[in-house]
């Protein structure tokens, strides 16, 4: 295949054994979740769709603890950057190549309940970057065979305005190295210096950022720290309709936001799964 074109498929945020009570919490900040989805894999799921893009809550209900045990060993929050594709088999292809394969494209599927009351099968195929070269989480593509149920048109509504996920930030002690991989994957010309000791790639309407950990405190405040040392994805930024609109909900909803940044609303890590969130109008 040609070279591949980076865009943000969607967010994953792994929630383990708190779906309830994450669900509760992510609609309270204004976000419509989709019903909960079951995977084949024995995972279950929320989504917030949007433009483009979306964000997972992702975890296991009762009894499904022991499936899927890797996706729960990462940390809680923010663990999963999903690229779009529409030919896993020939990502698989292009990360052999680069020395980046982990395991061969797999699939799976889970039913979605339509208002009609049918439930069709969505089907995924996904292949994922070499475990060990993505700390703290995993970074992987993602082939949608049913794209029509997951951009459903009335799942796009949210009541804070949010209309796509503009940014995914990963805060590093060395951003250099962690945007490296990247720049291996798709060409080092789509990664970009940001003139501040940081890169970014921009990746459809998502910019994917690389900065310190102490510069992501001063953009969001406390923010987890990588194991170790490593790098953690610690944030996302959303673009969204109108911002006087977003303040009067959080307002009406009794969430705290700061604005660390003219134009913008901050809600923290701590208030919000270990993900710290930021609204921006377009």
């Amino acid at each position: 295949m040609g070279a591949l074109i980076p865009v943000v498929d969607h967010a994953v945020i792994n929630v383990a054994g708190k779906l309830d009570e994450m669900q509760q919490l992510f609609t309270l900040l204004g976000f419509q979740l989709t019903p909960r989805g079951h995977h084949s894999l024995g995972s279950s799921n929320h989504l917030a769709i949007f433009g483009e893009n979306y964000f997972e809550l992702l975890g296991f209900e009762a009894g499904n603890a022991d499936k899927r045990q890797d996706l729960w060993n990462a940390p809680l929050g923010l663990t999963g950057l999903v690229w779009k594709t529409t030919d896993a088999d020939g990502v698989y292809r292009h990360l052999q190549s680069v020395g980046l394969a982990g395991d061969p494209p797999g699939s799976f599927s889970r039913p979605v309940e339509l208002p009609d009351g049918s439930r069709p099968d969505a089907r995924f195929r996904t292949v994922r970057l070499a475990a060990e070269r993505v700390k703290n989480g995993r970074s992987f593509f993602c082939q949608h065979d049913t794209p029509e149920l997951v951009w459903r048109s009335p799942w796009r509504q949210h009541p804070n305005g949010a209309v796509d996920i503009s940014a995914l930030v990963i805060a590093a002690a060395d951003p250099a190295a962690a945007a490296g991989l990247y720049g291996t994957l798709f060409g080092r010309e789509v990664i970009d210096a940001d003139g501040q000791g940081g890169y970014r790639l921009q990746a459809g309407k998502t910019q994917v950022r690389f900065i310190t950990p102490q510069r992501a405190a001063g953009l969001y405040g406390p923010v987890p720290a990588g194991e170790n040392g490593t790098e953690r994805m610690v944030a996302l930024e959303f673009t969204v309709s109108s911002l006087s609109a977003s303040a009067d909900y959080f307002q009406r909803s009794g969430i705290q936001t700061s604005s660390p940044v003219p134009d913008t609303l901050l809600i923290s890590a701590d208030r919000a799964f270990n993900v710290a969130l930021l609204f921006a109008a377009s």
